[in-house]
């Protein structure tokens, strides 16, 4: 794994704590390596993570994210009563030579405190605003996989 991707995945998880991330993590204990779904429980900056008892590296980490693309429209009007947004669409999905295009507006248009706020929701619904997915950082949440239910 890159040290940008490792980066990344740590800014990710550690924003995402208080909303009881689930990961998929391989780890070794006394009886050898096991791959287990696990809440996320700490990050640290040196790539450690600690999940339900027991410390993995973050190269071992791919937390459980649902596609921008599976938010319903119920959801969406959820994030805009909840962030005070008033525009009808979002480009969120987007990741593009390094860069994060987040809103498919100029955030100097829409009050900081909303940019907050939206980024809240779309950490406590564990929507993948930064691109995991794509980069193969973290598995996508399906009606199959779905921890959070």
């Amino acid at each position: 794994m890159k040290q940008e991707d490792k980066e990344l995945l740590l800014k990710d998880l550690s924003a995402r704590l208080p909303y009881k991330v689930v990961a998929q993590v391989t780890y070794k204990d006394s009886e050898g390596w096991k791959t287990e779904d696990r809440k996320v429980l700490g990050v640290y900056t040196d790539g450690q993570v600690y999940v339900d008892c027991v410390y993995t590296n973050i190269e071992n980490t791919k937390p459980y994210l649902r596609p921008i693309s599976s938010m319903t429209d119920e959801e969406f009007e959820s994030l805009k009563e909840y962030s005070g947004l008033k525009y009808e669409q979002l480009d969120l999905a987007s990741y593009l030579n390094g860069t994060y295009k987040c809103l498919d507006f100029y955030l100097s248009e829409v009050p900081s405190y909303v940019v907050i706020l939206v980024f809240d929701w779309l950490n406590s619904h564990h929507f993948d605003f930064r691109g995991l997915l794509e980069r193969g950082l973290a598995i996508a949440v399906t009606k199959q996989n779905n921890p959070y239910k």
